[in-house]
């Protein structure tokens, strides 16, 4: 079995580009499998998600028991910041609800998300199927802030 940093799963560019920018070891995914690793964790390829249109093999429900990984240190004092779907958002919440920096989460659904403690930025696009991708490239192009 071959194990690859973990932002290279993605045919996205984005995770690439948010590494280059930041450094493997200051940006983190939050995976359906994995939970919330470093970019540069290593991983072999899998294909696990929280979207419902997906066949029932690889999805992961509210009920499924996982062991995710926490990589983000409790200590931290850094911004984190969250672009994703809201199905991911809860698993977003609990692994970083130790963290001690300013939690910013973006996002475009109608319903504004119920999280505490975290800063929400409505993210307006026309997007509704992968508009973090968008998202995370306007924040590396500096077009939108935390």
């Amino acid at each position: 079995m071959r194990l690859y940093p973990a932002h290279m799963l993605y045919e996205n560019k984005s995770y690439e580009r948010l590494v280059d920018r930041f450094g493997a070891s200051n940006v983190y995914i939050l995976s359906a499998g994995r939970g919330l690793i470093r970019a540069g964790f290593l991983t072999p390829s899998y294909d696990i998600t929280f979207s419902s249109s997906a066949d029932d093999y690889k999805r992961r429900r509210k009920v499924d028991h996982y062991e995710d990984f926490r990589l983000l240190p409790d200590d931290t004092g850094k911004d984190v910041v969250f672009f994703g779907g809201k199905d991911y958002l809860p698993l977003f919440c609990s692994l970083t609800d130790a963290s001690r920096g300013r939690r910013t989460v973006f996002f475009n659904s109608r319903q504004t998300p119920q999280c505490e403690g975290i800063i929400l930025r409505r993210f307006e696009t026309a997007a509704r199927t992968n508009w973090h991708y968008q998202c995370a490239q306007e924040f590396l192009e500096g077009k939108i802030h935390i």
